[in-house]
């Protein structure tokens, strides 16, 4: 009965360092604030200048759109847009303002600890497009992300030549 005794001893004790050192492992994989926000300006840079490349193509590609960088409170990326003017035969001379706008940012860093992709569309007076996509920090890829901006970009352009 001695040997179970020290057997079951033992067996705890191992089961104590092995609860302590995952504990420790587990510390060690918890990011620290400064990490988080490193990481997310990281992503925000890379995904920024993807949006931004990609929305210029869009304006270059489908006349009378201008482009623009977006930056500041709402976030960082890139718009095109484009107004038209849509004149009524019986309209007498007055016309009707039609504007279309893309839209796509990184949200800023939050308390949350997501990178934050948004994405607004409006085809000539419509909205059309609203879509978000969020994934923790330590999780995140650029690349998941730079294919949701592709996919939104020719969803929007599908919308906009539909309605042309």
């Amino acid at each position: 009965m001695k040997d179970f005794e020290d057997r079951l001893q033992e067996a705890l004790r191992r089961g104590r360092q092995r609860g302590l050192a995952n504990k420790a492992q587990h510390e060690q994989k918890q990011w620290t604030e400064e990490e988080l926000r490193r990481r997310h300006t990281e992503m925000r840079l890379e995904l920024s200048e993807h949006i931004e490349q990609a929305l210029e193509k869009f304006a270059h590609q489908v006349p009378g759109f201008l482009y623009e960088p977006v930056f500041g409170e709402r976030g960082w990326g890139a718009a095109c847009y484009r107004d038209d003017l849509r004149l009524a035969p019986h309209a007498k001379g007055r016309g009707e303002n039609l504007y279309s706008r893309l839209e796509i940012t990184v949200a800023p860093f939050s308390a949350y600890h997501v990178v934050d992709l948004r994405a607004k569309g409006t085809v000539r007076n419509r909205e059309l497009l609203e879509r978000r996509y969020h994934m923790p920090i330590e999780n995140a890829s650029a690349d998941q992300f730079q294919k949701r901006i592709d996919t939104w970009i020719l969803e929007y352009a599908e919308l906009y030549a539909a309605d042309s």
